[in-house]
Protein backbone atom coordinates (compact mmCIF):
# COMPACT_ATOMS: atom_id res chain seq x y z
CA UNK A 1 0.00 0.00 0.00
CA UNK A 2 1.11 3.56 -0.58
CA UNK A 3 2.40 5.40 2.50
CA UNK A 4 0.18 8.05 4.06
CA UNK A 5 0.90 11.53 2.74
CA UNK A 6 -1.19 13.20 5.43
CA UNK A 7 -3.25 11.55 8.17
CA UNK A 8 -5.94 9.25 6.70
CA UNK A 9 -4.87 10.06 3.09
CA UNK A 10 -2.69 7.70 1.07
CA UNK A 11 -1.04 8.00 -2.32
CA UNK A 12 -3.49 5.47 -3.76
CA UNK A 13 -6.41 7.65 -2.71
CA UNK A 14 -4.84 10.74 -4.28
CA UNK A 15 -4.24 8.83 -7.53
CA UNK A 16 -7.83 7.58 -7.44
CA UNK A 17 -9.32 11.06 -7.09
CA UNK A 18 -7.14 12.29 -9.95
CA UNK A 19 -7.61 9.38 -12.36
CA UNK A 20 -11.26 8.56 -11.59
CA UNK A 21 -12.69 11.91 -12.86
CA UNK A 22 -10.48 11.65 -15.93
CA UNK A 23 -11.80 8.15 -16.58
CA UNK A 24 -15.37 9.42 -16.27
CA UNK A 25 -14.65 12.19 -18.80
CA UNK A 26 -13.09 9.64 -21.16
CA UNK A 27 -16.08 7.34 -20.79
CA UNK A 28 -18.45 10.21 -21.56
CA UNK A 29 -16.36 11.06 -24.62
CA UNK A 30 -16.61 7.43 -25.72
CA UNK A 31 -20.41 7.69 -25.65
CA UNK A 32 -21.00 11.22 -26.92
CA UNK A 33 -18.28 11.73 -29.56
CA UNK A 34 -19.81 11.60 -33.04
CA UNK A 35 -16.61 10.36 -34.68
CA UNK A 36 -15.67 6.74 -34.04
CA UNK A 37 -11.94 7.54 -34.04
CA UNK A 38 -12.40 10.02 -31.18
CA UNK A 39 -14.44 7.44 -29.28
CA UNK A 40 -11.63 4.88 -29.68
CA UNK A 41 -9.06 7.39 -28.41
CA UNK A 42 -11.32 8.16 -25.44
CA UNK A 43 -11.40 4.46 -24.63
CA UNK A 44 -7.59 4.35 -24.80
CA UNK A 45 -7.49 7.29 -22.37
CA UNK A 46 -9.74 5.41 -19.95
CA UNK A 47 -7.57 2.29 -20.16
CA UNK A 48 -4.38 4.24 -19.46
CA UNK A 49 -5.87 5.77 -16.33
CA UNK A 50 -7.10 2.34 -15.27
CA UNK A 51 -3.52 1.07 -15.58
CA UNK A 52 -2.41 3.85 -13.23
CA UNK A 53 -4.98 2.71 -10.67
CA UNK A 54 -3.71 -0.86 -10.97
CA UNK A 55 -0.19 0.42 -10.29
CA UNK A 56 -1.32 2.14 -7.10
CA UNK A 57 -2.84 -1.16 -5.90
CA UNK A 58 0.47 -3.05 -6.28
CA UNK A 59 -0.73 -5.10 -9.28
CA UNK A 60 2.19 -4.92 -11.74
CA UNK A 61 0.94 -7.81 -13.86
CA UNK A 62 -2.40 -6.09 -14.50
CA UNK A 63 -0.61 -2.82 -15.26
CA UNK A 64 1.44 -4.33 -18.09
CA UNK A 65 -1.47 -6.42 -19.39
CA UNK A 66 -3.70 -3.35 -19.44
CA UNK A 67 -1.17 -1.26 -21.37
CA UNK A 68 0.37 -3.86 -23.68
CA UNK A 69 -2.57 -6.15 -24.43
CA UNK A 70 -5.63 -3.93 -24.16
CA UNK A 71 -4.39 -0.43 -24.95
CA UNK A 72 -1.40 -1.28 -27.11
CA UNK A 73 -2.79 -4.18 -29.11
CA UNK A 74 -6.55 -4.66 -29.10
CA UNK A 75 -7.59 -1.01 -29.00
CA UNK A 76 -4.96 0.13 -31.51
CA UNK A 77 -6.05 -2.68 -33.85
CA UNK A 78 -9.62 -1.47 -33.49
CA UNK A 79 -8.49 2.09 -34.29
CA UNK A 80 -6.57 0.97 -37.39
CA UNK A 81 -9.60 -0.97 -38.62
CA UNK A 82 -11.72 2.16 -38.25
CA UNK A 83 -9.20 4.16 -40.25
CA UNK A 84 -9.01 1.55 -43.01
CA UNK A 85 -12.72 0.87 -43.30
CA UNK A 86 -13.73 4.51 -42.99
CA UNK A 87 -15.81 6.32 -40.42
CA UNK A 88 -17.61 8.83 -42.63
CA UNK A 89 -20.17 6.34 -43.94
CA UNK A 90 -23.61 7.21 -42.51
CA UNK A 91 -25.14 4.55 -40.29
CA UNK A 92 -28.36 2.97 -41.44
CA UNK A 93 -31.29 3.37 -39.05
CA UNK A 94 -33.07 0.34 -40.50
CA UNK A 95 -33.07 -2.68 -38.17
CA UNK A 96 -31.51 -5.63 -39.92
CA UNK A 97 -32.29 -7.95 -36.99
CA UNK A 98 -35.83 -8.16 -35.71
CA UNK A 99 -36.19 -7.33 -32.05
CA UNK A 100 -32.63 -6.07 -31.62
CA UNK A 101 -33.79 -3.00 -29.69
CA UNK A 102 -35.63 -5.14 -27.16
CA UNK A 103 -32.64 -7.45 -26.82
CA UNK A 104 -30.28 -4.50 -26.38
CA UNK A 105 -32.48 -3.06 -23.63
CA UNK A 106 -32.57 -6.42 -21.84
CA UNK A 107 -28.80 -6.76 -22.21
CA UNK A 108 -28.32 -3.25 -20.75
CA UNK A 109 -30.51 -4.11 -17.78
CA UNK A 110 -28.57 -7.34 -17.27
CA UNK A 111 -25.19 -5.59 -17.36
CA UNK A 112 -26.43 -2.90 -14.94
CA UNK A 113 -27.70 -5.57 -12.55
CA UNK A 114 -24.41 -7.43 -12.82
CA UNK A 115 -22.50 -4.26 -11.93
CA UNK A 116 -24.78 -3.49 -8.98
CA UNK A 117 -24.56 -7.00 -7.51
CA UNK A 118 -20.83 -7.19 -8.24
CA UNK A 119 -20.04 -3.92 -6.50
CA UNK A 120 -22.44 -4.77 -3.67
CA UNK A 121 -20.82 -8.16 -3.15
CA UNK A 122 -17.36 -6.63 -3.04
CA UNK A 123 -18.43 -4.27 -0.25
CA UNK A 124 -19.66 -7.09 1.97
CA UNK A 125 -17.38 -8.99 4.29
CA UNK A 126 -13.89 -8.19 5.49
CA UNK A 127 -11.27 -7.68 2.74
CA UNK A 128 -8.02 -9.55 3.30
CA UNK A 129 -5.89 -6.70 1.90
CA UNK A 130 -3.24 -6.57 -0.78
CA UNK A 131 -0.47 -7.82 1.47
CA UNK A 132 -2.20 -11.14 2.07
CA UNK A 133 -3.55 -11.42 -1.48
CA UNK A 134 -0.06 -10.96 -2.92
CA UNK A 135 1.69 -13.01 -0.26
CA UNK A 136 3.00 -15.53 -2.81
CA UNK A 137 3.52 -12.93 -5.54
CA UNK A 138 1.12 -10.93 -7.69
CA UNK A 139 1.60 -13.03 -10.84
CA UNK A 140 1.38 -16.30 -8.91
CA UNK A 141 -1.80 -15.19 -7.17
CA UNK A 142 -3.49 -14.26 -10.46
CA UNK A 143 -2.43 -17.56 -12.03
CA UNK A 144 -3.85 -19.48 -9.07
CA UNK A 145 -7.20 -17.72 -9.46
CA UNK A 146 -7.39 -17.99 -13.26
CA UNK A 147 -6.40 -21.65 -13.52
CA UNK A 148 -7.94 -22.74 -10.23
CA UNK A 149 -11.02 -21.06 -8.86
CA UNK A 150 -12.10 -19.32 -12.10
CA UNK A 151 -10.77 -21.78 -14.68
CA UNK A 152 -14.24 -22.51 -16.12
CA UNK A 153 -15.04 -18.80 -16.59
CA UNK A 154 -11.57 -18.24 -18.07
CA UNK A 155 -12.02 -21.01 -20.65
CA UNK A 156 -15.56 -19.82 -21.42
CA UNK A 157 -14.25 -16.32 -22.10
CA UNK A 158 -11.57 -17.71 -24.41
CA UNK A 159 -14.21 -19.67 -26.35
CA UNK A 160 -16.35 -16.53 -26.59
CA UNK A 161 -13.43 -14.53 -28.04
CA UNK A 162 -12.67 -17.23 -30.60
CA UNK A 163 -16.34 -17.35 -31.60
CA UNK A 164 -16.40 -13.56 -31.95
CA UNK A 165 -13.28 -13.65 -34.16
CA UNK A 166 -14.81 -16.30 -36.42
CA UNK A 167 -18.09 -14.35 -36.60
CA UNK A 168 -16.21 -11.18 -37.57
CA UNK A 169 -14.43 -13.00 -40.40
CA UNK A 170 -17.72 -14.45 -41.65
CA UNK A 171 -19.46 -11.07 -41.55
CA UNK A 172 -16.53 -9.37 -43.30
CA UNK A 173 -16.54 -11.95 -46.12
CA UNK A 174 -18.32 -10.71 -49.21
CA UNK A 175 -19.72 -12.99 -51.87
CA UNK A 176 -18.99 -12.03 -55.45
CA UNK A 177 -21.95 -10.74 -57.42
CA UNK A 178 -20.09 -11.04 -60.73
CA UNK A 179 -17.32 -13.30 -62.09
CA UNK A 180 -13.79 -12.29 -61.23
CA UNK A 181 -12.15 -10.16 -63.93
CA UNK A 182 -9.05 -11.85 -65.35
CA UNK A 183 -6.03 -10.30 -67.05
CA UNK A 184 -7.35 -11.43 -70.43
CA UNK A 185 -10.65 -9.64 -69.78
CA UNK A 186 -8.82 -6.45 -68.82
CA UNK A 187 -6.67 -6.64 -71.96
CA UNK A 188 -9.72 -7.10 -74.19
CA UNK A 189 -11.44 -4.16 -72.47
CA UNK A 190 -8.42 -1.91 -73.12
CA UNK A 191 -8.27 -2.89 -76.78
CA UNK A 192 -12.04 -2.35 -77.12
CA UNK A 193 -11.75 1.11 -75.54
CA UNK A 194 -8.93 1.97 -77.96
CA UNK A 195 -11.01 0.86 -80.95
CA UNK A 196 -14.14 2.71 -79.83
CA UNK A 197 -12.86 5.92 -78.23
CA UNK A 198 -9.15 6.03 -78.99
CA UNK A 199 -7.99 5.52 -75.40
CA UNK A 200 -4.38 4.38 -75.39
CA UNK A 201 -4.29 0.68 -74.39
CA UNK A 202 -0.89 0.90 -72.71
CA UNK A 203 -0.02 1.93 -69.19
CA UNK A 204 0.02 5.56 -68.12
CA UNK A 205 3.36 7.37 -68.32
CA UNK A 206 5.34 7.49 -65.13
CA UNK A 207 5.99 10.79 -63.40
CA UNK A 208 9.33 12.46 -64.05
CA UNK A 209 10.08 10.62 -67.32
CA UNK A 210 12.24 12.75 -69.65
CA UNK A 211 12.00 15.55 -67.09
CA UNK A 212 15.36 15.12 -65.34
CA UNK A 213 13.57 14.44 -62.02
CA UNK A 214 11.82 11.47 -60.47
CA UNK A 215 9.36 13.26 -58.17
CA UNK A 216 5.72 12.22 -58.42
CA UNK A 217 4.84 15.91 -58.49
CA UNK A 218 6.76 16.41 -61.76
CA UNK A 219 4.81 15.58 -64.93
CA UNK A 220 6.33 13.42 -67.59
CA UNK A 221 7.34 15.13 -70.81
CA UNK A 222 6.26 13.86 -74.19
CA UNK A 223 8.75 13.71 -77.09
CA UNK A 224 7.51 17.08 -78.38
CA UNK A 225 8.29 18.70 -75.03
CA UNK A 226 4.72 19.10 -73.80
CA UNK A 227 3.64 17.84 -70.38
CA UNK A 228 1.77 14.55 -70.10
CA UNK A 229 -1.07 15.35 -67.70
CA UNK A 230 -1.96 11.66 -67.43
CA UNK A 231 1.31 11.07 -65.57
CA UNK A 232 0.21 13.18 -62.58
CA UNK A 233 -1.88 11.94 -59.71
CA UNK A 234 -5.34 13.55 -59.71
CA UNK A 235 -5.03 14.03 -55.95
CA UNK A 236 -1.87 16.12 -56.33
CA UNK A 237 -3.48 18.15 -59.11
CA UNK A 238 -6.51 18.95 -56.92
CA UNK A 239 -4.27 19.93 -54.01
CA UNK A 240 -2.14 22.12 -56.28
CA UNK A 241 1.14 20.54 -55.17
CA UNK A 242 2.41 19.67 -58.65
CA UNK A 243 5.46 21.39 -60.11
CA UNK A 244 4.86 23.78 -62.98
CA UNK A 245 6.19 22.08 -66.12
CA UNK A 246 6.94 25.40 -67.85
CA UNK A 247 10.63 25.33 -66.93
CA UNK A 248 10.91 21.67 -67.91
CA UNK A 249 9.21 22.17 -71.26
CA UNK A 250 11.37 25.20 -71.91
CA UNK A 251 14.45 23.08 -71.29
CA UNK A 252 13.23 20.48 -73.76
CA UNK A 253 12.32 23.18 -76.27
CA UNK A 254 15.83 24.66 -76.03
CA UNK A 255 17.36 21.25 -76.61
CA UNK A 256 15.17 20.63 -79.66
CA UNK A 257 16.09 24.06 -80.98
CA UNK A 258 19.79 23.29 -80.53
CA UNK A 259 19.37 20.00 -82.37
CA UNK A 260 17.51 21.66 -85.23
CA UNK A 261 20.12 24.40 -85.51
CA UNK A 262 22.85 21.78 -85.62
CA UNK A 263 21.06 19.94 -88.39
CA UNK A 264 20.60 23.19 -90.36
CA UNK A 265 24.27 24.03 -90.08
CA UNK A 266 25.22 20.56 -91.29
CA UNK A 267 22.90 20.89 -94.27
CA UNK A 268 24.39 24.29 -95.11
CA UNK A 269 27.91 22.84 -95.01
CA UNK A 270 26.88 20.10 -97.40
Amino acid sequence: MSPALVPLVTGAEVAFWICAPLMVLGALGLVFFRKAVYSALSMAFVMMNLAVLYATMDAPFLVFVQIIVYTGAILMLFLFVLMLVGVDTPDSMVETLKGQRVLSILATIGVAALLVFGIGGSMRGNPVGLAEANAGGNVEGIADLLFGRYVFIFELTAALLITAALAAMILAHRSRTAPRTTQADLARARVRAYAESGVHPGTLPSSGVFAGQNSIAVPALLPDGSAAQASLSPTLVIRGTTIDPADLTQMTTDRFAAIESGRSSEEDDE
